[in-house]
């Protein structure tokens, strides 16, 4: 790896770590647009998985003293039945056309939600609940990013930004936690993926502290207009990866 390309790779990890910080989710997202033009997608993805679970569980540390396990369980039930069948899933669907249409819908979503000032929050039993944690469990397994369905649903429901957070990042982190260990499984972690992790480590971590920074100073319209923003943005690169020519 040159110069020019570590430090994209670092770059990279910077900007994911601090879009953790500051919204919660997305980091995958940030990394793979670069990282995919410089190491191999196996790599990616394990990276992907393993600085998930350091972001996400500093994220549900530091807001431990919200979190509301009655709230949190159902996601967590849901997301780790859906993951596994979504890896089986992979057996029958394009990933490809998935990651589309999931674009589409973040798009429409958030062109929506940013053209009206307020949504009506939507009330929902842990039935629900579970039903969408089971989904973004699925969509995690078969594209490796659980955190768009549940992100969308809290922003639906109308809750804080600490509530948010207090809900989303627990799910997202169950969700790496069993894709981490079925990429583990598969043999996806080797030797050259832990040195490039313990290399991207310092970079993440400065990022990611910044990003808890800018979040303590944001409202709850502020973070709401961020986290449309960058479901948007990643609506947006999910369908240009599957139109640009291969």
């Amino acid at each position: 790896m040159d110069g020019f390309v570590l430090g994209l790779f670092l770059f990279a990890a910077f900007l994911g770590g601090f879009a953790s910080g500051l919204a919660g989710f997305a980091m995958g997202f940030v990394v793979s647009g670069i990282w995919l033009h410089v190491i191999t997608p196996v790599q990616t993805a394990a990276l992907i998985a393993g600085y998930s679970l350091l972001t996400q569980g500093y994220g549900v540390w530091k807001l431990r003293r919200t979190l509301s396990w009655r709230t949190i369980a159902p996601f967590i039930i849901g997301g780790t039945i859906g993951v596994p069948l979504g890896a089986v899933l992979l057996t029958y669907l394009n990933p490809g056309h998935v990651r589309l249409g999931i674009g589409v819908l973040l798009v429409i979503y958030s062109i929506y939600g940013l053209a009206k000032p307020t949504l009506k929050p939507q009330k929902a039993g842990a039935g629900a609940d579970g039903v969408v944690g089971f989904l973004n469990g699925v969509l995690g397994g078969l594209t490796g990013l659980p955190g768009f369905i549940i992100t969308v649903w809290c922003q639906m429901r109308g809750w804080t930004k600490d509530q948010q957070r207090a809900v989303f990042q627990p799910v997202i982190l169950a969700a790496m936690a069993v894709i981490a260990l079925t990429l583990g499984a598969a043999g996806a972690i080797t030797t050259d993926t832990l040195k490039l992790y313990a290399l991207g480590l310092p970079a993440l971590l400065a990022g990611l502290w910044l990003g808890f920074r800018c979040y303590g100073k944001l409202d709850d319209a502020t973070f709401r207009k961020i986290v449309l923003l960058l479901l948007l943005c990643s609506g947006l690169a999910l369908i240009a990866a599957q139109a640009w020519p291969r």
